[in-house]
């Protein structure tokens, strides 16, 4: 096991209703309020209206930034970051997923920077200090509500990159399983992938000794995958929304990495796909996930065979351990695949007109990946396996 510090200070606010505490939480961190959120949504269903009244009853001016988009746009967040130091701006409060929660993150970082805010996911500049965050979460997926992470695309060459510090974690984070209910099965479905591909990628180490983690990274795969086609089918199950909603927390919360080396190879060729087709995350790593299984596997047979038989249930053939990872393979492909997701880039309607740019794009600053280092080629033939 690796040595470790651990150290989330994300506040989190789970259950019916907490949203009315908003305002009170947010009072903590000054009277001037960036509001940003997406579409509609959030007025439709009454949400943006009992957020501003929580707020505006602590005495706090509101200035609002919406419109953040799927794979969200270095452009607006440049507006974000302009509209904070002309407003001076003490705090933001994101309304939504990890696509608004990811754009607040990085005007929060540009707006006490003096640069241009895509200079921090070139690493031209690091992150240094940010504006405080709070989060009212609307889709669980993306952990962006504890995690330490942004990713932004910046339209200027369909570039899709991520950026990390202590500073973006959000100060603290409403979770109401209810207002979950209304969310399209397929964007359901897009987010219960995006948290499994969370835990895998903490899972796929070269780490030995790291029993405790192991467990609880299967431990939650199986609680999302054993909850998963219940909140598909039936939206307003608050228990099973509940379980979805925390473990997409736990998924990205950095508990369970503790001790471990993390690949996060998949993730990053998924980014250029998206980057460039637009397409949503959650489905990208659907489809790149089980073709980076199948492509590294051999490199630790017994580690995906302890995936299949733990998470899978699949039972272990000790005269042929490769059977067993391969069933693993299969049968993560196969879930991903019944909850609605494409499972090919055919089926997302990507063509293999970009392989050779996505992979270059992807390892134009290095190799991608910790359980094995994947150079242009790897990341072209990954792309040929999920064609």
């Amino acid at each position: 096991m690796q040595n470790f510090t651990f150290q989330n200070g994300t506040k989190i606010i789970f259950g019916k209703d907490q949203e009315q505490l908003v305002g009170q939480e947010a009072a903590q961190y000054g009277k001037k309020l960036l509001l940003h959120y997406g579409g509609g949504s959030i007025k439709e269903s009454g949400l943006y209206d009992r957020v501003v009244q929580a707020v505006l009853e602590q005495g706090i001016e509101i200035i609002e930034l919406g419109g953040v988009q799927p794979n969200p746009r270095v452009s607006l967040v440049r507006e974000g970051v302009t509209l904070c130091k002309e407003h001076n701006i003490d705090f933001i409060l994101a309304i939504g997923g990890g696509s608004v929660i990811d754009s607040a993150k990085a005007i929060a970082a540009g707006a006490n920077y003096d640069g241009d805010v895509w200079d921090f996911f070139t690493g031209k500049s690091p992150v240094t200090d940010c504006l405080p965050i709070g989060v009212v979460l609307t889709i669980p997926a993306a952990g962006s509500e504890s995690s330490a992470g942004s990713v932004i695309t910046n339209e200027e060459g369909d570039y899709k990159r991520a950026v990390g510090h202590g500073t973006m974690r959000p100060k603290f984070a409403i979770l109401n399983p209810v207002l979950t209910y209304t969310l399209p099965s397929y964007q359901t479905a897009c987010g219960i992938t995006d948290m499994m591909a969370h835990i895998l990628e903490r899972y796929f180490t070269n780490e030995k000794n790291v029993e405790l983690t192991d467990r609880l990274c299967e431990a939650t795969l199986k609680t999302i995958i054993n909850n998963a086609h219940t909140v598909i089918e039936d939206p307003t199950n608050y228990a099973a929304r509940a379980e979805i909603m925390w473990a997409g927390t736990l998924a990205h919360n950095d508990l369970l990495n503790t001790g471990r080396i993390g690949d996060w190879g998949s993730h990053d060729i998924e980014h250029e796909v998206s980057g460039i087709y637009d397409i949503a995350h959650g489905a990208g790593l659907a489809i790149i996930f089980p073709a980076w299984m199948k492509y590294v596997y051999k490199h630790d047979v017994n580690r995906f065979v302890q995936f299949a038989n733990r998470v899978w249930d699949v039972e272990i053939d000790l005269n042929d351990l490769e059977k067993t990872a391969l069933a693993g393979i299969k049968e993560t492909e196969q879930f991903f695949s019944s909850i609605g997701m494409p499972i090919t880039l055919a089926e997302a309607n990507v063509g293999e007109e970009h392989f050779e740019e996505m992979a270059k794009k992807g390892t134009e600053r290095g190799p991608l990946g910790n359980f094995i280092k994947l150079q242009e080629d790897d990341v072209f033939e990954i792309y040929q396996l999920a064609k």
